[in-house]
């Protein structure tokens, strides 16, 4: 989970900011991949899909829809207690995931900081199996040695908004994704 907190001083036009990155079009043939991989990998196996709130959730929804078998999905919150500082947990997960396959669902992994803080929290639930999947990978940031297992796009050290990605809560909603002008 990526901190993606950017300063805009004029809300309202934010993407006249930015420059475009993704199209739907490219957003949904990242999607379809990644479907075909997990189901190709997961065959016969039931999953539960964790989606940390709220970049995730738009990304997550697109992605179940594209999969052709049993799963179930669950939602956590983090947050850092300070910026850089410890990270902590807001809302856990609600369902066992002993001895079963997880795939934690990120829309972008920047430094990784609070998704091994997940990642070692679900692993302590003793499932069978646990893999990280991504739509952008951003490995420039990383601050740990986390590799997804499963990666949409690797993408430079750009600050990306749209498709879940916020720049103070506003651009969530944008069905493409945008970069900042430098």
């Amino acid at each position: 989970m990526a901190s993606n907190k950017k300063p805009s001083s004029n809300r309202g036009q934010l993407k006249d900011e930015m420059i475009a990155f993704l199209t739907s079009k490219d957003i949904a043939a990242l999607v379809e991949k990644l479907a075909r991989e997990i189901e190709a990998d997961y065959k016969g196996k039931d999953l539960i899909f964790i989606c940390p709130l709220k970049g995730s959730c738009l990304f997550l929804a697109d992605l179940v829809r594209k999969i052709d078998r049993p799963l179930q999905v669950d939602f956590v919150q983090l947050g850092a207690v300070e910026k850089g500082g410890a990270i902590r947990m807001l809302k856990d997960i609600s369902v066992n995931i002993a001895g079963k396959h997880v795939v934690i669902v990120e829309e972008i992994i920047d430094t990784g900081r609070t998704l091994d803080f997940l990642r070692q929290r679900l692993l302590a639930s003793a499932p069978a199996s646990l893999k990280i999947l991504t739509l952008l990978d951003k490995p420039a940031r990383r601050e740990l040695q986390l590799k997804p297992d499963y990666t949409g796009q690797s993408i430079e050290d750009r600050y990306m908004v749209g498709y879940g990605m916020d720049s103070e809560e506003i651009g969530r909603n944008y069905s493409e994704i945008f970069y900042f002008k430098q």
